[in-house]
């Protein structure tokens, strides 16, 4: 299925005491780009949020933003160093002793002292597996939205293709004609400049105009080219690049068939066909 690469998607989520929110955001990009804003307590994770950006998309620039908020934090509690506090008021008591005085200390100056608050250790590892996992959820949600832009994308590259199909039966018709016109042309040419001329010369002459001046061959490998800009859409893969090129050689042929063209209605096509494929490109350029 044909995806784009620009979307958006955000997912919010509480767990374990935090709320969590995921927003990506996803524009076109020759490869893929993932960056990743996180907060510090997250930082260890971020080589696997690549990773699992990697698992659900091939191309595009993703700037992954997490968010979050811990509740509660009032609640928290204030646990005390031991032994760190023995060690405090034993040295405080010397240094009164040496001093031969003593001085006031509160209990929150002894508080904010360091190492007397122990430090509580939280295991981040559940929360770290919820972002995780909240974010698989945020990239199902992404590639829904590229899917649904991509679609739209499709539809208009296979209206751009019908139109070219008609342009192209509108040279084909028009080539016997134009060949005929070209024949009348340069006979009428050689018969001004020699009274008797040559006919077998006259023969290859004509042959050899009409050769450099036919358009079949560019026609026909325009066709082949719109073949398979078809195929290529119904594929599941990426395939923006493939896409990419093949609107390079379609416009090849456009501008060869534009400089061979003898007739102002081929020439007419040629400019209609060029303006057709730019709409394209446009477009792919922002194909997966």
């Amino acid at each position: 299925m044909i995806r784009s690469m620009t979307a958006f998607a955000s997912r919010e989520a509480e767990v374990s005491g935090y709320t969590l929110i995921w927003e990506l955001r996803s524009v076109n990009h020759r490869y893929l780009d993932v960056s990743a804003r996180l907060p510090e307590i997250f930082r260890s994770v971020e080589a696997p949020i690549r990773e699992t950006v990697a698992q659900y998309l091939k191309r595009g620039k993703v700037d992954c933003n997490l968010f979050y908020k811990k509740e509660n934090q009032t609640e928290e509690k204030i646990e005390i160093n031991e032994g760190r506090l023995s060690e405090l008021l034993r040295a405080t008591a010397t240094i009164e002793k040496s001093i031969s005085q003593s001085q006031a200390i509160s209990a929150l100056d002894i508080l904010r002292w360091p190492g007397i608050q122990a430090e509580i250790r939280e295991d981040l590892e559940p929360i770290h597996q919820a972002a995780l996992t909240l974010l698989s959820q945020t990239l199902e949600q992404l590639v829904h939205a590229r899917e649904r832009e991509g679609s739209n994308i499709a539809e208009m590259v296979e209206s751009r293709c019908q139109q070219i199909a008609q342009q192209m039966v509108l040279a084909k018709n028009r080539l016997p004609e134009v060949q005929q016109q070209l024949r009348d042309k340069l006979q009428k040419k050689i018969d001004t400049l020699l009274e008797e001329p040559e006919q077998s010369r006259l023969e290859q002459e004509v042959v050899y105009f009409l050769q450099k001046m036919d358009v079949e061959e560019e026609l026909d490998r325009l066709d082949s080219h719109i073949k398979e800009v078809r195929r290529i859409l119904t594929q599941q893969e990426p395939v923006g690049r493939r896409l990419d090129f093949l609107m390079q050689e379609l416009n090849r042929e456009a501008n060869t068939l534009g400089s061979k063209s003898a007739d102002i209605q081929t020439t007419n096509v040629s400019v209609e066909l060029k303006v057709l494929i730019e709409q394209m490109r446009e477009q792919i350029q922002n194909i997966e």
